[in-house]
């Protein structure tokens, strides 16, 4: 994608007003992402608001940028007591873990909050906010995302982008550069037939499998594309495997956490926009039955149909005897 001397002015001027007026709602719109569908490995500064976390010289986890301070992220990422902040490097602006990346800054860490009612039994309220050494200055690398205020819906089958470097197989090595893939919303009661889950959780995958966030990806973003912004409904949180049919992965749903994040960050605060889904949610509907007994009951009912065919046709073709 290229920019004219016409948008380079008015992305410049768009910066320049963030800087005065602090815009909190400036967030969710990377000038490089022209993107509608498909893609697996994701174009330079298509999510600006991508961090790499590192720890010990290697990636470990995921986050997303939510104001020029400040990093959201999982708190089983950060759950490490005996590891001080400041052994954390945070890049912003990175596409390669391998390459160059000319684009990106880092920046050390020097506070990290997890919510105070994280369970890492549970994984309930796995959410973490961690605040940088400096200020990131915005670029077209470099943007904050924008969060699901309180209220959201994710209905059903609604569609999502999560992106990271983490493991792209169970048997495979991590990919060097960041990649991306869309997947639907899993509704929660049906959901909850594969995992324990709360209201502070969403799931995501397809039925069949074969797509998912994996090892490495934790703490990343799962972004919805609402009307021209992109918002943040999920961090990264856990799964039983990846990319398994009938096991979609599990995210911390940010629209619980709108208050507890604006407790924190009292200045220039991340922009919160209610995502809204269009239809009903079918889940609403779905229950153990329906997930479970129903398909079961049907399977049996097919199987037992099947067999009395297979039993009439032996005894219609079994040849006479005397």
């Amino acid at each position: 994608m290229t920019i004219n001397h016409h948008q380079s002015f008015i992305y410049k001027r768009s910066l320049l007003l963030l800087s005065i007026c602090a815009v909190s709602l400036d967030c969710g719109i990377p000038p490089l992402n022209t993107r509608i569908v498909g893609g697996e490995e994701a174009a330079a500064g298509a999510w600006p608001w991508q961090i790499s976390m590192h720890r010990g010289g290697g990636h470990v986890c995921g986050g997303s940028l939510i104001n020029n301070l400040w990093v959201l992220t999982a708190a089983h990422s950060c759950f490490l007591h005996s590891v001080p902040p400041e052994q954390y490097t945070l890049y912003i602006g990175r596409k390669s873990q391998q390459g160059a990346n000319p684009q990106e800054v880092s920046r050390s860490v020097t506070q990290i909050i997890n919510h105070p009612d994280y369970n890492s039994e549970t994984s309930d309220n796995d959410i973490s906010l961690m605040k940088m050494s400096s200020p990131v200055s915005f670029t077209q690398f470099i943007l904050p995302v924008c969060l699901a205020a309180s209220g959201s819906s994710l209905h059903a089958g609604t569609d999502v982008w999560v992106t990271g470097w983490g493991d792209i197989g169970m048997s495979l090595p991590p990919p060097e550069n960041l990649m991306e893939v869309e997947l639907p919303i899993v509704g929660n009661r049906k959901c909850s037939c594969s995992y324990a889950i709360t209201e502070n959780m969403l799931c995501a995958g397809q039925a069949e499998g074969g797509k998912d966030s994996c090892q490495g990806d934790s703490g990343g973003p799962l972004v919805r594309k609402q009307n021209s912004r992109w918002i943040q409904g999920g961090v990264v949180s856990f799964g039983i495997g990846c990319a398994l049919p009938g096991l979609p992965g599990v995210y911390a749903r940010v629209s619980r956490y709108e208050t507890w994040i604006k407790s924190h960050i009292t200045e220039n605060q991340p922009g919160f926009i209610k995502i809204t889904s269009s239809g009903t949610d079918s889940d609403l509907s779905a229950s153990f039955f329906h997930v479970i007994l129903l398909p079961l009951l049907m399977y049996f009912l097919l199987l037992l149909f099947t067999n009395r065919v297979l039993l009439k046709s032996s005894y219609l073709t079994r040849p006479f005897t005397k």
